[in-house]
């Protein structure tokens, strides 16, 4: 149970500490709207962490034998996204700070909490750097068919646990940053800075690759 609880803690801070892109973005939606939305948005991304931990708790060795022919497919179009995503950050970044444009004039309102939520859920589920990790802690975890029930259901609660406790670090971070973010140079810098950890991840992850 124990071994459970810290593999879960482990896997959930694992996934959530690295700066990336969900987390600059998280950070900075909370600066320009509200500490009620940002840990909204902050529990829309531990959700979908504590949903990879639960295919990886209850996929055992059935999803890992699935992953195992794929992962060096996965890993290159996962660098091959990485690097996209860097690049139209960067480009977006510039040119936002070039043209001058505020966010009151793009015509878009902020994100209500419920949608903030949605969002964040939806873009994780979808970030290639989550999906390698856990399917890494699949293929990793040899004892995963083995554990019983109550386990796999410790690891995921702790996985959550560790990866919600981050998420709401970084919220009332952004909360206390409030608008120093939202403005020009603000913006530049941290998209800048997102795209240059989304670079460095890539390459990371280029560079592992066996």
């Amino acid at each position: 149970m124990t071994a459970a609880l810290v593999a879960g803690l482990v896997a959930g801070y694992g996934i959530a500490m690295p700066v990336g892109a969900v987390a600059t973005y998280l950070v900075s939606l909370t600066a320009r709207t509200s500490l009620r939305t940002g840990a909204c948005a902050a529990l829309g991304v531990a959700t979908a962490d504590g949903l990879y931990a639960l295919v990886a708790a209850l996929g055992g060795a059935a999803l890992a034998a699935t992953l195992r022919p794929v992962m060096v497919p996965l890993r290159w179009a996962s660098v091959l996204v990485l690097a996209v995503l860097a690049v139209r950050g960067a480009i977006a970044a510039v040119r936002q700070y070039r043209g001058r444009r505020s966010a009151a004039r793009t015509g878009q309102d902020p994100p209500r909490p419920a949608r903030a939520y949605l969002a964040l859920l939806g873009i994780t589920l979808l970030n290639p750097t989550t999906v390698v990790y856990f399917a890494a802690l699949v293929l990793g975890s040899s004892s995963a068919d083995a554990a019983a029930p109550l386990e796999q259901g410790v690891f995921v609660l702790a996985a959550f646990a560790a990866s919600a406790s981050w998420q709401l670090v970084l919220a009332c971070g952004g909360a206390l940053l409030g608008r120093a973010l939202t403005g020009h140079r603000g913006r530049l810098v941290t998209a800048l800075a997102s795209s240059a950890v989304i670079t460095a991840l890539a390459v990371r992850m280029l560079l592992a690759a066996p």
